[in-house]
Order: structure tokens, then C-alpha cells, then sequence
């Protein structure tokens, strides 16, 4: 008798962002002629820049013909979108092999599908608050346990705190953990890594023979110099660390489908020689998956270009701006928020701490604004909102007056 996987019945709720969408789609239905302001959900939402739109119809025109067609490609990627990636690193002085990128249909996939190599009883530990596929793809994989309605809390799960105290940024696990997710710049507090914290992290993996599954999808708004964009760039993380990529935010592909994940043949762990994750894992994407689109990968190569990544840090540079807007009306009306400096998120503090939800249905009612709970990225959201910087600029900052005019109190 066929039965399903028992542990889709511990997550705790539906998935964050359908519920966003439900409610707003309530309050449209009894409020019409009322125009909603969008700072929910972190989509793209400027055109592609023309070097990228050039290389996606250079994808397409190849294969109209008989001497440039392919069929399947490279399950880890072409040879070009790799080579790409490659260089892209080596201008940060990063060294990674091309038989250590893997290209596929986006960071979220790959977010979820990593931890799939490793063992099941594994010990996860992950940033509080945290994007949410971290912990669900993990609760999905039986390494959640139950869930603790009061403490709002997989009792299998290790959460790190990330506060106002400690700069959004966690302390190192107390406890033994195998396996660590960390963002940077951070979904959905803005915070973005020193290099000292995340030297902190590798000796700790290291000695502890730990891995850190780290996700830079959002490194390209990273503009202080000092700051790493790479978890690479610190001495020691080859041998503890995978990092994921994404062009979703970098070059608006949230549509298109394109991303990346780095496995040093250097990662080591407790039951395998050097190299066996790297194998895992292409064993693992070659049996489950088929390579990304050889159209989409021909936009990815103009992305990373000279050219394309001169014209999508234009469109980045337009996300950041807007943030700034949005950081600036809401503390001039003496709210307190972080981030949006380095990313383009900002994580707003709810007035007296009001529990996020009922914040967000405040912001709906009264602003008529969609944000997105804090409480929905994890327990130690509560209290905050994740207000996203994509949006055209009129819009944008018809969002900032509609919260200054709209919200009472």
C-alpha cells in the first residue's frame, strides 16, 4: 500500500509567501479600486540589460540551425557558463575549478537538494531568523523532529540567534552541529558577514569536521570593499564549505532560471576522503537532473561578460537606491529598521514590538502596503518585517508616502 512521506506533516504551516499572497488577495477582493504597494516578495522587477538579452537570443538563434544546434548538454553546465563563473570568482582572487561548479536552475533548487548527499541523522544548524527552504527542505528530509508550538521551533533543529545585539550575525553553535546554513548578505535581516565572522565559522567546521552550506545569491549588492563576497575568500573554507550561487538577483533571471553551486574537491568529512562530496554530488545532479537550459546558459555567460556585469550592477544600483528610500521614510518617522545598505532588504522593527502578522495586516489595512512577517523566516523574526527593495522607483516610493500618510500611531 503507497504512503506518503510522513514528514511533510510536521512542517508547521504552509509555505510563507502563498499565505502573503492569500491575504492580500482577500483584502484586494474586499477593498477594489484600492491600490495595493508591493514590498513583500523579493522579485525582480526591471528589464534585462541589453548585453544579456543579446546572449539569450544568441542561445535561441543557435539552434536554428543545423551547424550550431545541441541537444543535451553537460549535466554540471557547459564548458562557457563554468568558465564564466570561474573568472568571476578569480576577479574577487578566488581559485575554483571548473569541475567544482555546477550550474543549475537556480539557488532555491540547489538550497534544498544539497543536503540530500548527506547523511540522514545529520545535525542542521541555521541562522534565526532564516530563509525558509533551509529549514523546510530539512523537516522534508526527517531532520526536523517535532515541532514545538511554543517555542515555534523544530525541537531537531540547532538555532543560531541573529539580534539587534549581535548585528544579525550568530554566535558559534554551542552544541556539535554537521551541517550550518549561512546567508550573506542575508535573507531576510540585510546583515552582510565581516570576514572575521566568517573566519570564525571555518576554524569552527574545520575542526569540527562540519560543512557550512553558505548562499551568496545576494553578493552582488554588496558594496563596501572590506566586506567578503565570497565564503571563499577566507583561508580554510575549501576544505568546509559550499557555496551557492544565484543570477536571480544579480541579473534579474528570478523568471529565466540560473544559478550555481561551488563544491571544493577539497571538503572533507568524518567518513570520506577529500573529493567523495564533489563526486556525491555529481552523481547526484547527473540522475536528477539534466543540465540547465543551454538558452539559459548563453544569457548567464553575457551576465558575467565585461559588458553584461557593468549593465546589471546599473540595474543593482537601482534595487540599492531604492532601499536607501525605504530605510530613510521609515526612519524619519522614528522607526527603527537595519540592512538595505549592503542588500536589498530591510528589516524593520514593528512599533512596541507588535507580533509580525498582526503588523502586517495593520500595514495592509491602513497603507494598504504588502510586506512580508518577520515571524514567517523563523522565532526570532517576531517583532520585525522584511520590506524588499525591488520595484520601480515610482512605485517604491509610492509604498514609502502610502506607509507615512496611511499609518496611524
Amino acid at each position: 500500500m503507497a504512503r506518503t512521506n510522513p514528514h511533510y506533516d510536521t512542517l508547521a504551516a504552509g509555505y510563507l509567501f502563498p499565505e502573503i499572497a492569500r491575504r492580500a488577495r482577500a483584502f484586494a477582493a474586499a477593498h477594489p479600486g484600492v491600490k495595493l504597494h508591493r514590498l513583500g516578495i523579493g522579485d525582480t522587477t526591471e528589464p534585462l540589460p541589453p548585453t544579456v538579452i543579446a546572449g539569450l537570443h544568441a542561445g535561441v538563434d543557435r539552434l536554428a540551425s543545423v551547424a550550431t544546434y545541441t541537444g543535451y548538454g553537460d549535466y554540471e553546465g557547459d564548458p562557457p557558463i563554468r568558465e564564466a563563473i570561474a573568472r568571476h570568482y578569480r576577479r574577487r582572487g578566488v581559485e575554483i575549478g571548473l569541475d567544482e561548479i555546477f550550474v543549475s536552475d537556480g539557488a532555491k533548487p540547489d538550497s534544498g537538494n544539497i543536503q540530500s548527499v548527506f547523511a540522514p541523522d545529520s545535525v542542521v544548524a541555521v541562522q534565526d531568523p532564516a530563509y525558509p527552504v533551509y529549514v523546510d527542505t530539512n523537516v522534508i528530509a526527517g531532520r526536523g523532529g517535532a515541532f514545538d508550538p511554543a517555542a515555534q521551533q523544530y525541537r531537531g533543529l540547532v538555532y543560531l540567534p541573529c539580534t539587534a545585539d549581535n548585528g544579525f550575525f550568530p554566535d558559534l553553535p554551542a552544541a556539535p552541529v554537521d551541517l550550518v546554513y549561512l546567508c550573506s548578505p542575508n535573507n531576510p535581516t540585510g546583515a552582510v558577514a565581516t570576514r572575521e565572522q566568517l573566519a570564525r565559522f571555518v576554524a569552527f567546521a574545520r575542526a569540527r569536521r562540519a560543512v557550512i552550506v553558505f548562499d551568496a545569491a545576494y553578493s552582488a549588492f554588496i558594496r563596501d570593499p572590506e566586506l567578503p563576497r565570497s565564503i571563499f575568500e577566507i583561508e580554510g573554507a575549501r576544505e568546509c564549505a559550499i557555496e551557492i550561487h544565484s543570477f536571480s538577483k544579480t541579473a534579474g533571471f528570478t523568471g529565466v532560471r540560473l544559478g550555481w553551486t561551488v563544491v571544493p574537491r577539497d571538503l572533507t568529512l568524518e567518513d570520506g576522503e577529500p573529493g567523495k562530496v564533489n563526486r556525491l554530488w555529481r552523481r547526484r545532479q547527473s540522475t536528477f537532473f539534466n543540465g540547465p537550459s543551454n538558452v539559459v546558459q548563453a544569457g548567464g555567460v553575457a551576465a558575467l561578460s565585461d559588458a553584461g556585469l557593468a549593465e546589471c550592477q546599473v540595474v543593482i544600483d537601482h534595487y540599492l537606491e531604492n532601499a536607501r528610500l525605504i530605510r530613510a521614510g521609515l526612519r524619519s518617522m522614528g522607526l527603527v529598521c537595519h540592512g538595505g545598505e549592503n542588500a536589498p532588504y530591510v528589516w524593520l522593527e514593528t512599533p512596541g514590538r507588535m507580533p509580525s502578522w498582526a503588523f502586517f495586516d495593520r500595514l495592509l489595512e491602513e497603507a494598504h502596503v504588502i510586506s512580508t512577517p518577520g515571524s514567517g523566516f523563523g522565532p526570532g523574526g517576531e517583532g520585525y518585517m522584511r520590506l524588499s527593495a525591488f520595484g520601480h522607483r515610482a512605485d517604491i516610493e509610492a509604498a514609502v508616502a502610502s506607509i507615512r500618510d496611511g499609518l496611524r500611531g
